[in-house]
Formats: structure tokens, sequence, C-alpha cells
């Protein structure tokens, strides 16, 4: 990060407030009411980072130019079955897609950061399930887990989106265990009862952190 993002970070007025999670633990429906509230912006990094992708984005061009043409359709859109059948069974291959990315998600959201703030609103919450790992703790005041124990979420999982367990705990063991979000996020939020009960904790932790 450049020293005139980090006097950008630090001369902020806004608040901002990091959500993270493993799949299955709840930030879609935490993501979904803070986005309802009128002086909050809500970013969520994997949707920032497709439209940044998108052709005539910076993001666009150093993904094309790190894995060439042959990623595109024939409209020149990146083809994201493409580009996942190169990067998701090599892990070098991902770095490098994550290194040409996620430095044009980050600057993005540092100058919306900004735009937020001028414009006067009271909260900027930023969504991602690595928010940790790719570096935002220096960006956010605050990062928050979301947590349900691994068999809640292999239930809720099968019932919601299908597949087999089998499945879902692959997906599991490519993702951080519990405790890792716990020892390294500020606050964890548990979501084992219903959707109020979980908008009331967020309800009564943002008065809090926003006081």
């Amino acid at each position: 990060m450049t020293q005139s993002n980090s006097e950008n970070i630090r001369n902020r007025r806004l608040p901002v407030l990091g959500i993270t999670g493993g799949i299955g633990s709840g930030k879609s429906e935490v993501i979904k009411f803070l986005s309802g509230q009128p002086d909050h912006v809500v970013i969520e990094s994997d949707r920032l980072a497709h439209s940044l992708m998108e052709p005539g984005n910076t993001a666009w061009e150093k993904v094309v130019e790190a894995f060439g043409t042959g990623i595109l359709d024939e409209e020149g859109m990146i083809d994201r079955a493409k580009l996942g059948s190169i990067v998701f069974s090599d892990p070098e291959k991902l770095e490098q897609l994550n290194n040409a990315v996620h430095p044009c998600v980050k600057e993005y959201i540092l100058e919306d950061i900004k735009r937020a703030s001028d414009e006067g609103k009271k909260l900027y919450v930023i969504e991602a399930a690595l928010l940790v790992q790719d570096g935002y703790r220096e960006i956010c005041d605050a990062i928050w887990t979301i947590y349900v124990p691994k068999e809640v979420r292999i239930r809720r999982l099968l019932e919601s989106r299908g597949g087999s367990r089998e499945k879902w705990e692959s997906v599991f063991s490519s993702q951080p265990e519990d405790e890792w979000f716990r020892e390294n996020t500020d606050l964890c939020i548990e979501n084992t009862g219903t959707r109020e009960e979980l908008i009331q904790a967020v309800k009564e932790e943002l008065k809090a952190f926003l006081a």
C-alpha cells in the first residue's frame, strides 16, 4: 500500500467494518441487513472483483495480460469457467490471479471509502471470506466473524444449496478452521439460532462499535 493510501485511511472520518466467516456461516444475512441501512455502504469483495474484471477495467487488462486472450469469450468478456479451469487446480496460477485482481479491488475500496465519507455515510462495510488473509486489517477498524459450528453449516448448505456432504466437506477443507477465525478477528458473532436472533446480535454489536 502506498503512503498516500495509508494517509487516506488515517484521515478518513468513516468507520470501516469487515465481515468474514466460512461458507454457510450466514454472512449473506448480515450483509442483507446492513445493506438495507441508508447511511451504510456495503461492498462484497467477490462481486466487486467480478465487476472490475469486465472489459475496460484495469483488472481485466491485468488478468488478460497474465493469462492470455484464450480466456476470453467471443464478446471479449473473461470466461470464468475457462479461467477457473486454469487457476483452481494450480496454486501458483491462483496466486497469480489474486495478485492481478486484489490490488485493483483494494484501490477501488480505498477511493470508495473516501467518496462515502465525503457523502456523509455513517459506516462502510467490507465482506470477504479471506478478509484477513488479503490484507484488509490495515483498512478495517474492526473485523467480525460470523460463526456457525461445522455440522450446522453442512446441514444448512445441504438444505439450501443441495449437493453432497462430501462436496461441502471438500469446500471446508480449503478454508481456515473455525478457531483460526476466532483468533484472527476482533469479534465472533454466533449464528446458531434464528435469523432474527442473528440480526439482533449484529444490531447490539453495531451500536457499541459506532458509539
